[in-house]
């Protein structure tokens, strides 16, 4: 049976199923009617209300009615805290967040919209407020939006099977080496090779695969994606946390924070397991510990208890550590890497991507005072070698680059701007930096190399080498030792103008001065600022040491902006998407590279931008979507596509495959609305997106 948080005890829509089996207060909801009046407003113009639930109240085609007998009926007993959740969903897919007072204002209406009389204490909004008001009337037992009679026997059903019952702890051994049907992590494993053993899907029989089971999810944006454990698939969707039956897609249970007023949700990429528990950052600057059972929460932590931090990424888990990447804005002094105690939440270590004064890095600013630096931001995941014992993270690059394009003559000083678009390795136990390396220096162009971190064995100069493996926006990808940082090669996937020589010996990337932004000059470059590859990330082959890229063949004007008008980075220049003066009207890529050769195995290229990242899989068969709402799979040897579904939205995350009861199967989740997703749109304007916000999670399987 669905286990359900207490947090989920609410409507699951306005006047939906109601949960029964808890005492609630008696007392009776209070409002003023100057919120009423306020509301009306709202309902009708702003908040667009009435688009769901009709100009009275009284239902729409999309929404149930918000007055009258059945609504009062349906939440009878509920409290206020309840009511006052549900109207905080609203509109749906994160459209909006209107704010604790318009939600309070809109509360007020609904009760006078049922009889209730206004008094001179408005709604208030404070939760343990809200908690001793209900409705009237006894908490209806209900099934299907249909009242159960206090007269009904329900005649003897076999529960099915709960695989939360007999889910596993996630051990620092099981991370290590994942067993063949699991998804543990956001990548897979700590390699982020996206790479799963299982092959009952092959190049032979893909063309088979079928949908299994959908599940749809709080509506909006999504970029989440799932890890499975024991059968079980957990997912992040607008600050939801969902557990299902990974095998038949029978919700298990659902946590909803309460977030702080006027917060709207974002993105994140990733959960993580760890113990007996799932751990979920919040779009307020929270990190929360889940019991992965029940989705009770056993530990709640901001990151800053001055700032509400920023993420986008997700926590990565290891030896006892959480660690999680926070962005450059609003922090003063940039973006950070905080790690606590997954156990208890404690806060542990935090090391800053703009370092401090004294600290390595800290005179490559160009000596601009750290009061006033701003970037570094951390928004994807870390990555952990546990034979090196170290996690590897990537600060991303600042939008003040007026201040670092010129170089000041003093001595000692530098504008490298360490450590944005660097890979850093730290010791996970104290957070200490061990090495780092800068893919570029001051990076003018907003060119992140903040993506994944992939850890293989390569032979370079017929040596083989524990490598780390990374590439930015430019589809360069580096490798470097993973023990000591040292630089071993790079592999350009051929779509770049900008880098024009490469030193085989340093790594270091010779540009095109006249590239160079702030000479008051528009620029013609390739790829655009969204990325030739962005975060959607790769997957690596390691038997093969063939890497899959997903790529979006895309360039820009930097464009000079009028004196006075705000640009895209503060050198007076604005991105603007183009196609390259040769571009045949195809820009979705998805590349095959071999990083020991560096030379490409394949290329399979179409008209829809690519959305989702890759993933690989030993049946030969490799997975990606795009903009045009198709989900496809690769024959791993030459590109073909072997197969394709339409999906109800735009996938914009990355696909995985796991195994329950020995069948296989492919996820995916929809939501249309991330940054990638939003970038490239304009190049394809027959590819009508889905103007709905809507998410789900696709399986597909063979028969």
């Amino acid at each position: 049976m669905a286990r359900q948080s207490k947090s989920l005890q609410v409507g699951l829509l306005m006047g939906g199923l109601v949960v029964s089996g808890a005492v609630f207060a008696q007392n009776q909801p209070v409002y003023s009617s100057a919120q009423v009046d306020r509301a009306k407003a709202t309902y009708a113009g702003a908040g667009g209300c009435f688009a769901c639930h009709g100009p009275d109240l009284g239902g729409g085609e999309f929404g149930p009615p918000l007055r009258g007998v059945n609504f009062r009926n349906r939440w009878a007993g509920a409290t206020m805290a309840e009511l006052f959740d549900q109207l905080k969903q609203m509109p749906p897919g994160g459209a909006a967040n209107l704010g604790d007072s318009t939600y309070a204002d809109l509360a007020a209406l609904i009760l006078s919209e049922n009889g209730y009389t206004a008094g001179a204490t408005g709604f208030p909004t404070d939760r343990a407020t809200l908690q001793t008001m209900a409705m009237p009337g006894e908490r209806p037992k209900q099934q299907g939006g249909q009242r159960l009679s206090s007269l009904a026997k329900l005649p003897f059903y076999p529960t099915p099977p709960n695989p939360l019952d007999k889910i596993s702890p996630v051990t620092d051994a099981l991370l290590t080496s994942a067993p063949e049907g699991e998804w543990l992590q956001w990548r897979r494993t700590w390699d982020a090779h996206a790479y799963s053993p299982l092959k009952e899907v092959t190049r032979a029989n893909a063309d088979n695969l079928r949908l299994n089971w959908s599940f749809a999810l709080p509506a909006g944006a999504n970029a989440t994606t799932p890890l499975v454990h024991d059968g079980v698939m957990f997912l992040y969707a607008q600050d939801n946390v969902i557990a299902l039956n990974a095998k038949t897609g029978e919700l298990l249970w659902r946590y909803v924070p309460e977030l702080a007023k006027d917060t709207r949700s974002n993105v994140k990429r990733s959960l993580a397991l760890y113990g007996n528990k799932v751990y979920t950052a919040t779009s307020d600057g929270r990190v929360i510990a889940l019991n992965v059972q029940t989705g009770k929460v056993v530990w709640n932590e901001p990151i800053d208890e001055q700032v509400q931090a920023g993420t986008s990424g997700g926590p990565l888990v290891a030896k006892g550590k959480l660690m999680i990447g926070v962005l450059g804005r609003p922090n003063p002094g940039g973006g950070y890497i905080q790690a606590f105690d997954a156990e208890t939440g404690k806060k542990a270590w935090r090391f800053y991507s703009i370092p401090r004064p004294g600290e390595v890095g800290a005179n490559s600013w160009n000596g601009v005072d750290l009061s006033k630096l701003t970037g570094g931001s951390v928004w994807t995941p870390g990555y952990y070698d546990p034979v090196n014992n170290l996690v590897f993270f990537s600060p991303t690059p600042t939008y003040d680059t007026l201040p670092l394009r010129d170089k000041v003559k003093t001595k000692g000083v530098t504008n490298d701007a360490l450590f944005t678009d660097t890979t850093i390795a730290l010791n996970p136990d104290t957070g200490k930096l061990v090495w780092y390396y800068q893919h570029m220096q001051n990076d003018q162009w907003d060119l992140d190399w903040g993506f994944e971190r992939q850890i293989v064995n390569l032979k370079v100069g017929g040596v083989e080498r524990r490598a780390v493996v990374t590439g930015g926006k430019l589809g360069i990808f580096d490798a470097m030792d993973a023990k000591t940082g040292e630089y071993l090669s790079s592999t350009d996937v051929g779509w770049q103008n900008l880098v024009t020589k490469i030193d085989p010996k340093t790594g270091y990337k010779t540009t095109k001065p006249e590239l160079l932004p702030g000479d008051g000059k528009s620029k013609f470059m390739c790829p655009h600022a969204g990325g030739g590859r962005s975060w959607m990330p790769t997957a690596l082959n390691p038997n093969t040491k063939i890497l899959f890229v997903p790529l979006v063949e895309s360039c820009m004007a930097l464009a000079q902006v009028a004196a006075g008008e705000r640009g895209s980075l503060t050198t007076g220049v604005r991105w603007e998407l183009m196609p390259h003066e040769k571009s045949d009207g195809k820009y979705g890529r998805v590349q095959a590279i071999n990083l020991e050769t560096h030379q490409t195995v394949w290329t399979a290229r179409d008209r829809a931008p690519t959305s989702t990242g890759v993933l690989a899989t030993a049946g030969g068969v490799v997975f990606a979507g795009a903009l045009d709402r198709y989900f496809k799979a690769y024959d791993e040897t030459n590109g073909n596509v072997l197969w394709k579904a339409r999906l109800s939205d735009v996938p914009s995350t990355a696909p995985i495959t796991y195994s329950v009861d020995g069948k296989q199967y492919v996820a995916i989740v929809v939501g249309y609305g991330s940054a990638q997703s939003a970038s490239f749109g304009a190049l394809v304007p027959e590819i009508i997106v889905p103007v709905i916000p809507s998410s789900s999670v696709y399986v597909f399987a063979l028969p």
